[in-house]
This record gives C-alpha cells, sequence and structure tokens, in this order.
C-alpha cells in the first residue's frame, strides 16, 4: 500500500515507496525562485531536498524501536555529482534508502529524478549517500544507538562497514586541515583568487533549525552552494550550474541565534570546470562562553555554459601566492582522481 499526502502550498510530496518502510520517496515541483537566470535549478535546492528526505527516513528508523526519542543529525556528504540539469516546471522526485548502520551512525542512499509532466519524460539527475547520527531529545550531546537493519547478505554488509571506515578516516583528515581563513583583497587582478572570492553573512533563524534547535544540514548546504555559485559567476561572468560535490563534513552543530560566515574561494580550474572551496564559521552569540569556530567544509565544482546550455571554456585561475599554488596542486589531484574514477568506471561498463 502507497501511503501519499496531496501537494501542499509549497508544492511538495511525501510519499511511502513501494519497497517498503526502509525507503521513501519525497516529491517537489521546481518553481522560478528555484532556478538561476537560465532556468536552471540550483544545486542548492537539490541538496536541501536530498537532506530532507536523509533525514525523514533515519528518524523514522532510529524511533523505529521503544526507548529514548531522538532526531537524526546530518554529519556528511558524501560526493555527489550532478548528472542532468532539472529545469523549472519539472518535478525532482527524491528517494532515500537505509543502506548501512553502525553502532551509532546510519548511511543513507539518495536518487534524484527529473520528471518533464508535460511530455512523462524521466531522467536520473543526482545519486548521493549522507551519513546521519541519532541526537536524544532531552539531550542534544548524547548520541544514541541505532537500531540494525537487515541485510541481503554478508557481503553487502561487508561493504557498508568498508564504505563506514573510509569515510571515518576522511572526516578525520578533513577536519585536521580546517584552519584556513579567507581574507580581503584589495584591488585585486581579474581571474586571481582574490577577485571572485565572496562571503555570505546569515542570521540562523528557527525556520532554519531542527526540534532541538540546531540548522537543518539543508540549510547549510543551499547557503553553501549559493556562495560557490557566487565565485564561479564572478570568475566566469556567464550562466553556472553545479557539477559536483566533493564530501560535505558538518564538524559541529550550529545553533539558533548564532550568525554564521559562508566564504568560498576558487581553488582550481580545469579546461571547463572550476573546483570552488567553501567552509562555514559560526559566531555564538547566544553564548558568549564560546568562541568563533569553523563548522562545516567542501568542495564544489562548476561548469560554465553558454546561452545554449553547451560546456564553455573556463577562464585559468592566476595564482599568486605559495598557499594558492598548493591549493591548486591538490585540487588538481583530486581532478584528476575523480577523472581516473570516472573513466575506469565507463571502461568497466563496456567491458560487460
Amino acid at each position: 500500500m502507497q501511503l501519499a499526502r496531496g501537494l501542499d502550498s509549497g508544492g511538495i510530496a511525501a510519499t511511502m515507496s513501494p519497497p517498503g518502510p526502509g525507503a521513501i520517496q519525497i516529491s517537489r515541483i521546481m518553481r522560478p525562485d528555484d532556478a538561476n537566470i537560465a532556468g536552471n535549478v540550483h544545486g542548492g535546492t537539490i541538496l536541501k531536498m536530498i537532506e530532507e528526505a536523509g533525514a525523514i527516513i533515519s528518524t523514522r528508523h532510529c524511533n523505529s524501536q521503544s526507548g529514548e526519542r531522538c532526531v537524526a543529525a546530518l554529519a556528511r556528504v558524501e560526493r555527489t555529482d550532478f548528472l542532468s540539469p532539472v529545469c523549472i516546471g519539472e518535478v525532482a522526485h527524491v528517494s532515500a534508502e537505509i543502506t548501512y548502520t553502525s553502532k551509532r551512525s546510519v548511511e543513507v542512499q539518495v536518487n534524484v529524478v527529473s520528471e518533464n509532466i508535460l511530455t512523462g519524460v524521466k531522467k536520473v539527475t543526482n545519486k548521493a549517500t549522507l551519513w546521519y547520527v541519532p541526537l536524544a531529545l532531552q539531550n542534544v550531546h548524547k548520541v544514541l544507538e541505532v537500531p540494525p537493519i537487515q541485510y541481503a547478505g554478508k557481503e553487502q554488509e561487508e561493504e557498508g562497514r568498508r564504505r563506514y571506515e573510509e569515510q571515518k578516516l576522511e572526516r578525520l583528515e578533513t577536519k585536521e586541515r580546517n584552519g584556513d581563513v579567507i581574507l580581503p583583497v584589495i584591488n585585486p587582478d581579474p581571474y586571481t583568487v582574490g577577485h571572485s572570492q565572496s562571503s555570505l553573512i546569515h542570521l540562523v533563524g528557527p525556520s532554519d533549525c531542527t526540534m532541538h534547535g540546531f540548522v537543518h544540514g539543508g540549510v547549510t548546504m543551499k547557503l553553501m552552494d549559493e556562495v560557490a555559485g557566487i565565485v564561479a559567476a564572478r570568475h566566469c561572468k556567464t550562466n553556472i550550474v553545479t557539477a559536483s560535490v566533493d564530501a560535505i563534513n558538518f564538524h559541529e552543530k550550529i545553533k539558533k541565534g548564532s550568525v554564521i560566515t559562508i566564504s568560498g574561494r576558487m581553488t582550481f580550474t580545469s579546461n571547463k570546470s572550476m573546483e570552488i572551496e567553501v567552509f562555514v564559521d559560526a559566531d555564538p552569540f547566544v553564548d558568549e562562553s564560546q568562541e568563533r569556530y569553523r563548522a562545516v567544509s567542501a568542495f564544489f565544482t562548476y561548469v560554465s555554459l553558454s546561452k545554449e546550455g553547451k560546456p564553455l571554456p573556463v577562464p585559468q585561475l592566476a595564482v599568486e601566492t605559495e598557499d594558492e599554488r598548493r591549493r591548486f596542486e591538490e585540487g588538481k589531484g583530486r581532478y584528476l582522481q575523480t577523472k581516473a574514477k570516472r573513466q575506469a568506471k565507463m571502461q568497466s561498463l563496456t567491458q560487460q
């Protein structure tokens, strides 16, 4: 039996998908305020929907047994590629399924399909993996145990454990290199890091937060995508779209009433793509005992498009300092690694 509620004023519907209680689907029609001037839906809008689906299914699962009630908090989003743009008037269907549970975390895999409701044409636009931890309702600092799921076989469980250990290690490595800050540059030259770097300041209000009074992960990701988009547009001065997001790590929770600064800078350019580093710093003004801290960090990749939607060459980034050269080489390494993985995957598919 499929359970559904009708479209609300925001055009959102939530359903229990046919596979059973371990999967859900949410759908939403894309409106003009979801998109850029070219009609392409912002990547941050899709990321927010992905996180909403993940939060629903992981919170539901973590409360599936008797005991202390909790809310699942987003800890990490693995790399996600934007395979195809979503346009105004199309419906985005976001399906989520729990694929692994450790003692205190939940892995959720999410697929996004866009549907042209005039023609019926559907296409896969995104695939993402998210990790959540259950926080007790009465004590936000208490992480509860996660009910285990049933696996189809031992191999599936072992593969999930491998993914869990890999992301755990990567989170630790990312946290160790999170001391960078972005400083303003006076009269920067075109195509330099200082020319396109951007920041956005946001006061965290009740509508941004969970029942705990902490910011939704999807809200943070949407703001990060906005800043990354501004950096990319300043560099290219063309229509730009999100191509992919490297792992997003949520290091610390952000309280209601905090002022957050979302900063972005370009780190690398290839012939047709731009890598932008984005991080979020929080000033918890409601708690004067706590100092400013780094809450979230990630790398976004953008591409430049013509008016016809065709990829355009990207102006090369002009690096000026040793730190910029180091970050450029690190970005180049990530770019080549991703390219090699994509080529290996394509080769594997052709050999089947």
